[in-house]
Parts: structure tokens; C-alpha cells; sequence
């Protein structure tokens, strides 16, 4: 074992996978950190937090169950850099061919990783590594591994639209190295995100004086303005420039020379009510330049906010000062519907009208806060109607990280018109409690079927309360539809599989226009 293998890594991760307090595992991240060779330190900050420095590699859960039957090493003998370097290799693959090659490229790297390598490497390709360190929580090992305080470098990982390049600055250079990470112009930073609330009393009672913006459902792009060039990225940090012309003819009338502004873009039809998601999605999935598909789905670009007018940097200052902004900038074009410090009455009408023209629901912003990037924060908050089915549990996938050994993901089924039927409609992971996972794992494989590697199939017996805020067109579940943010309220004891809702009655709950579809 030496310093900079993968075998250190997956020994860490492992270690606050099993740790209980956030200050132990953080020490621990620590720790690793403060040993791991400049060199390799980007690209182990990104393992620790689930993902990859490449981004998306090309292979799919396929490609990882084919791997993971490769022999295994009788030792470790990888490096962070061998992987890293075989991972870049994959990525670039492309072309005819291309696919096998990455299986092929995969499963060589496989074949030299021990078993509990191979593990973890399966887990992080596929997105599921879900070991305790969240980008929090290694964002503050960086900071104590470098001696800084963590809120500096959660402000730096802000500005630079991730950790990875934070920490190998900060763990090289200590606090010179955060000088480099302040807002630039078309350098994306990470967008600031919004916690829950169940009404607009609640959101008031929270926030105090507050803002009610539309919730949209459609794509989160940052726009960048520097003269006559115009950028756009996504909420991912992606560029999509190509693919929004309307933000670009939209920005460049705008008499600011300098901008960075925060929206929604999403397609609307003749009568102004939104088209699904996935209508919108249309256009980021095509070819960048595909004129055709501009001209037949049209974009509305919708901003809620300004961080930066010409040489002024607006995140630290309040909400009420950015919307000043935001409207001067752009003459009241291309706005969000927003109220400001609405009464009650004015609260519910706005909510209602939100509703009425076909949009998820509002979001409350407090007027004092600052732009929180990178941040799920208290000063936003999300409010949905959040509705509830009594489905039936089909299956159920082994769980990771702290959930390993447990039966977690379930699958969820509706029932159908045929005698004892159900079809598949989703699935998850979300609202159950280590008491419910024990007692579940229990009982379902008193129920089980049959089983593959990572699912265990049951008798439908059991009846489970999902809340969810919406059904949607899918072509991914059996019924054709699929339930977005779904989560576990309760197991049902009291009901059958037969008093379980119906898939019709689940597809009537889609928006008139989804079902339009």
C-alpha cells in the first residue's frame, strides 16, 4: 500500500461509510487528504464525492455487470492515477466501434482491481456511491486538511463551480490559493438551490419578508454576457449556448455590457401554458446547431436573478437589491412572475394563478439573503402540492454505503385491470428510516420470488403510501408513466393489494397537457 493507491481510497471511504459522527468522518477525509500527492488530489476529491473528473464516460449499468465478471487481482496494485488515466482513455473513445472498446477498456481495468476495488470502482461509474462523504462534508476535510476556515473554501468551491479544483489549490497553497476563485465572466458557478415547505404561511413564518416567484418546470441555465458574446450553461455547468438562441438575441439587447443572470428557459404553447419537461428537453438533445427544431419549438427565457451588472458582483447582497437590478437590466422583459412582500390574500391568488396556467407551484425567497451558490439554502424555499397512491411493492434493490446489507430501493407497482395484476410505474429509495429498512428487509425476502445480483423480486403483498409531486409521460416504466420526487410515507397494513390505486387512476392525474402528449 502506497501513498496515492486506489487501495487507500476505497479503505477511507469505506472507514466513513461506517462512521458515525460527521466530525469523525470528516477527520478521517482529513486525514487521507493531507497525504494524497498534489498530483492526484482533483481527481481523489472527485471519487470521494461520487463522481468522475471526466464527467459522463459512455458506459452504462451494462457495462459495469459485464466488468464486474472479470477475474479479480490477487493484490492491489492500481493507482489513483491509473484510474484516472483509464477513465480519460474511455471517455475519449468515439466512433464506430466505440462502445465495445469502452466495455473492452472497462473490464482491463477491472481485471486489475481486488474485489473490494472493484466494488467501489462499479459504484462510481454508475453514480450509486453512496458512502457518507457528500461534497459538504469533504469540502470541510479540504478546509481542515489545509488549515483554512470552511467557510472560505465553501465560498471558493461556489465561485469555481466545483471542489476538485479548490482543493488541489488550497492543499498545494494553502490560503494564496483561494485568491484564484472570485466570479469571472463565463466561468459558471454553481447554482444556488431550495429546501421544502408545505405552504406559504410556512415559507412566510421562515423567511419573514419575502418574495413569491412562479415555479417552472424547465431547464436552469446561467447566462454570461461580455459585449456582443453571450454563454449559457446549464444548472450542471454545462455549455449549451448552441442550443438557446432566443437567450442569446434576448441578453444581447440588454444595455449592460458586462451580466451574469440566473433562469429558466422552457417552451410554451400558443396560449402561454407550459409544455411538459420533457417537450423542453427536446431541444438540449438534438444537434447543437438543428434549426428545425428551433423553429418548431420555441424557447422563453424566464430570469429571477442578477449576479453581476457590469463591474458590480451582486452575490452577497440582498435578494430585494438584486431584483432592482435584475428589472433595470432588463427593462421588465423576460421576468419571472414575482410579488414582493405579498399579503396573505395576494399570497394564495398568485399560488393559485401559478396553478391554474399549468406550473408546479411558487417558490418563497427571502428579501434579505444573499445569492447562496452551490447551496441547497434556507432563504429558498420550494412549494408543491405533494399528492399520495397506495402502491404495491414489486421488488427492491440491495442498498449501499450505510444501507448496505439492507433491501432499499423499491419498486413500485399500480394495479392493473387484470385479476391480480400490476405494472411498474417507478421507483425509490427516499423516507425510509433504519427502523423501516430492517423491518422491510425482513419481511420481503419472507416474500421473495426470485433474485438477481443486485434485486430480489416478492410476491405483491405489501402496500406502501407514496407521496410524489407529480406524474409524468415515461417511456421508461411499463405503465408510461412515472412518479417524479417520490418517497415513503408508510407502510399500509391495514390495505390489500387489491385496495392498491389503479394505473388509470394514476395516468388521470397527469397534467392535461402531458396527457396531450
Amino acid at each position: 500500500m502506497t501513498r496515492g493507491s486506489l487501495c487507500d481510497l476505497v479503505a477511507v471511504s469505506r472507514a466513513v461509510r461506517d462512521a458515525r459522527g460527521r466530525l469523525d468522518k470528516i477527520g478521517r477525509l482529513s486525514a487521507f487528504l493531507a497525504q494524497t500527492p498534489p498530483q492526484i488530489i482533483e481527481s481523489a476529491v472527485a471519487y470521494l464525492c461520487g463522481t468522475l473528473p471526466q464527467g459522463r464516460i459512455g458506459v452504462g449499468f451494462a457495462a459495469v455487470r459485464d466488468a464486474r465478471t472479470a477475474a479479480r487481482a490477487p493484490v492491489s496494485g492500481l493507482s489513483i492515477a491509473d484510474v484516472d488515466a483509464a477513465f480519460t482513455r474511455i471517455a475519449r473513445l468515439n466512433g464506430p466501434g466505440s462502445t465495445g472498446k469502452r466495455v473492452a477498456a472497462l473490464r482491463t481495468l477491472f481485471e486489475r482491481a481486488a474485489a473490494d476495488e472493484q466494488d467501489f470502482l462499479a459504484r462510481l461509474v454508475c453514480g450509486e456511491l453512496r458512502q457518507g462523504a457528500l461534497e459538504s462534508m469533504v469540502s470541510d476535510a479540504v478546509a481542515k486538511a489545509a488549515g483554512l476556515p470552511p467557510a472560505r473554501v465553501r465560498r471558493a468551491v461556489m465561485m469555481a463551480g466545483g471542489l476538485p479544483p479548490v482543493a488541489g489549490a488550497v492543499l498545494t497553497s494553502g490560503a494564496q490559493g483561494l485568491e484564484q476563485f472570485a466570479l469571472r465572466i463565463f466561468r459558471p458557478v454553481q447554482p444556488m438551490l431550495a429546501q421544502s415547505a408545505e405552504s406559504v404561511d410556512e415559507a412566510r413564518s421562515r423567511l419573514g419578508g419575502l418574495a413569491l416567484d412562479y415555479k417552472l418546470d424547465g431547464v436552469r441555465v446561467q447566462v454570461h454576457k461580455d459585449g456582443a458574446e453571450v454563454r449559457v450553461f446549464t444548472r450542471h455547468l454545462r455549455e449549451v449556448t448552441a442550443s438557446v438562441p432566443e437567450v442569446l438575441d434576448a441578453v444581447r439587447t440588454m444595455p449592460a455590457r458586462r451580466l451574469v443572470l440566473d433562469g429558466e428557459v422552457l417552451a410554451l404553447r400558443a396560449d402561454g401554458r407550459p409544455l411538459p419537461f420533457q417537450v423542453t428537453m427536446r431541444r438540449f438533445g438534438r444537434a447543437l446547431d438543428d434549426r428545425a427544431i428551433n423553429g418548431e419549438l420555441p424557447l422563453t427565457p424566464f430570469f429571477f436573478d442578477c449576479l453581476n451588472v457590469d463591474a458590480g458582483e451582486l452575490i452577497d447582497e440582498p435578494l430585494a437589491s438584486r431584483a432592482a437590478a435584475l428589472e433595470a437590466v432588463t427593462g421588465g422583459r423576460w421576468l419571472i412572475p414575482r410579488v414582493l412582500s405579498p399579503p396573505p390574500a395576494a399570497a394564495e391568488a398568485f399560488v393559485d394563478a401559478a396553478r391554474r396556467i399549468g406550473h408546479e407551484g411558487v417558490m418563497a425567497k427571502a428579501l434579505t439573503a444573499g445569492y447562496e451558490a452551490g447551496m441547497r439554502g434556507a432563504a429558498w424555499l420550494k412549494i408543491k402540492p405533494a399528492a399520495t397512491l397506495d402502491l404495491v411493492v414489486l421488488a427492491a434493490e440491495w442498498g449501499s454505503g450505510r444501507r448496505q446489507g439492507w433491501l432499499s430501493n423499491l419498486h413500485l407497482g399500480a394495479r392493473t385491470g387484470a385479476a391480480g395484476g400490476f405494472v411498474m410505474l417507478g421507483k425509490t429509495f427516499k423516507g425510509l428510516t433504519d427502523a423501516t429498512l430492517i423491518w422491510q428487509t425482513r419481511r420481503l425476502l419472507e416474500l421473495e420470488t426470485g433474485r438477481d445480483r443486485y434485486t430480489v423480486y416478492v410476491r405483491p403483498r405489501l402496500v406502501v403510501e407514496v407521496a410524489f409531486n407529480e406524474v409524468q409521460a415515461s417511456r421508461r416504466y411499463p405503465g408510461g408513466v412515472a412518479l417524479r420526487f417520490a418517497r415513503v410515507k408508510r407502510y399500509r397494513d391495514d390495505k390489500a393489494p387489491g385496495d392498491a390505486d389503479t394505473i388509470e387512476s394514476v395516468r388521470a392525474l397527469l397534467r392535461p397537457q402531458d396527457a396531450a402528449r
